[in-house]
């Protein structure tokens, strides 16, 4: 079992701790999509070196989740938390003072190795502080903070460029992730006590294989699929991934117990951030362009729209938490999320060029409420699942999924948009500027209606991932017909009791 908190605990604080860390995190991942304009200026780089801005953190965050996982149940879920926050901390200062783009690129792949200390260290943290209903409502308050993070993202770096230029923007992020190891002495200490090496074969070849499958995905659009770099890439991450099972199932002190992804109901669980990646972040991250481009709206009006995805985010989660803790089942309140993913994406087919606020308010409404209710609550479903020696070991896995999924899904969403929009107006290099929201090459009126029927077909398609995904986990999280012990195989919500793995 987990080593006890320690007297000097105090709950309250340590949750102010990692919900500081949590808005952080993602927040360096949004806003800086927004300083990349004034960073290619000021640094007169553009194409593959300044997207690697984007790249190099969401890689190194993907690739390094599962064992910072596994290491803060080794060493102290505490000590891993204050050292990602550490890097995070002095990879943003290093990118604020950056003299060029190796440089900010570099930087920048630093705090994503700090980042994934922070999620896989924050939320296992949680799981061993809470219990039962204060458990709930500290996960929902941890779907709350991530999704203010990425949704203030833009707005704040928007600001900050416009103000104070690019490097504010990750000097605040510095700034922050500092304030909250102000309060790291208030957190408690916890950790396995069996505390085997670290696997350090398992680490290298999971990174090594995540690493070419993100970084295969992210540089599809940039060298183009069909060239032989990308293919080699895919190939040797899955391969080297199939190895990593291998090895696992060998492993006296695995790096990834494979009995956390047999069992059903986690896996279930850790695949509903995948579902969400197809429902609401494929949306945060190329409805803007269309917005601005095809429907001719400035970028702070482009914004404003957005809040009506985006502010469900911030205030569902608590009330999903309350309901849960009232009796409502958690895999109910999932399965709606997920059925509003399928549901607002297949509505917002409505969107034209023309097309009022009013008449995407709903579908953008349904999305946004989709991803507040499962938000927290699935995360903390699936960490009840899980004894406490292995918290930080689940939520590594649990955020691998999250965060790998946003870097593949994100790449080959845009891949398939822009292709669609290629058919279209006959041209591959017209199709990719439309996609980023330039629609002033071809004929009169061709990019925006291309750019609309591809829209269209991608939404649909996203509509039918999002039904058989809510579909899938729905039945995987069913209660078993026949239960040896309600206690191990109840998902939290099942009743207002079941909140703790026994």
């Amino acid at each position: 079992m987990a080593k006890a908190p320690s007297r000097r605990s105090r709950p309250a604080l340590t949750l102010a701790v990692v919900l500081l860390a949590f808005v952080t995190v993602p927040m360096s991942i949004s806003g800086a999509a927004v300083a990349l304009p004034g960073i290619g200026a000021d640094l007169h780089t553009a194409g593959a070196p300044l997207q690697w801005v984007m790249n190099a953190y969401n890689v190194t965050f993907a690739s390094f989740m599962l064992v910072t996982g596994s290491a803060a149940d080794m060493v102290g879920r505490r000590r891993t938390f204050a050292a990602g926050a550490g890097l995070f901390a002095i990879g943003s200062l290093a990118a604020a003072v950056a003299p060029g783009i190796a440089v900010l690129d570099l930087a920048r792949a630093l705090s994503g190795v700090g980042a994934a200390g922070v999620f896989a260290s924050g939320g296992a943290i949680l799981a061993t502080t809470f219990d039962g209903a204060a458990r709930t409502r500290a996960f929902a308050a941890l779907g709350s903070a991530a999704g203010l993070g990425l949704a203030a993202g833009p707005t704040l770096a928007g600001w900050l460029v416009g103000a104070l230029g690019w490097r504010a923007t990750f000097g605040l992020h510095a700034l922050l992730v500092a304030v909250a190891l102000a309060g790291i002495g208030h957190v408690a200490e916890s950790r396995a006590e069996q505390r085997p090496r670290l696997d350090v074969t398992g680490a290298v070849v999971f990174v090594a294989g995540l690493g070419a499958l993100v970084l295969g995905a992210v540089q599809g659009p940039e060298w183009g699929w069909a060239s032989p770099g990308v293919p080699a890439l895919l190939v040797i991450g899955v391969g080297l991934l199939v190895v990593f099972v291998v090895l696992q199932a060998r492993s006296a002190a695995p790096l990834l117990d494979l009995s956390l992804v047999k069992d059903r109901r986690f896996l279930a669980l850790c695949m509903v951030p995948v579902v969400s990646t197809f429902g609401f972040v494929t949306l945060l991250t190329y409805l803007p362009t269309y917005l601005v481009g095809a429907s001719g709206l400035s970028p702070q009006r482009a914004g404003a729209v957005l809040l009506l995805m985006t502010a469900p985010v911030l205030l569902a989660p608590p009330l999903a938490g309350g309901l849960v803790n009232r009796g409502v089942p958690a895999r109910l309140l999932i399965t709606v999320s997920l059925a509003l993913f399928a549901g607002g994406n297949a509505w917002l087919t409505v969107i034209t060029p023309s097309a009022s606020v009013a008449a995407i308010a709903g579908p953008l409404l349904l999305v946004g409420l989709g991803a507040g209710l499962s938000f927290g609550v699935g995360d903390g479903a699936a960490m009840s699942l899980v004894e406490p020696e292995r918290a930080g070991m689940a939520t590594g896995f649990l955020n691998t999924m999250r965060i790998g999924s946003e870097a593949i899904v994100i790449a080959v969403y845009g891949a398939v948009l822009v292709s669609l929009i290629s058919t279209r107006v006959g041209s591959q290099e017209l199709a990719a500027k439309v996609a980023a929201g330039d629609l002033t090459g071809g004929a009169p009126g061709a990019p925006a209606a291309g750019f609309t029927d591809a829209l269209h077909i991608v939404l649909y398609g996203t509509a039918a991932v999002c039904a058989v995904g809510t579909v899938a986990i729905a039945a995987a999280l069913a209660r078993p017909r026949r239960r040896r012990d309600i206690a191990a195989t109840s998902v939290p919500g099942d009743s207002p009791q079941s909140t703790k793995v026994a």
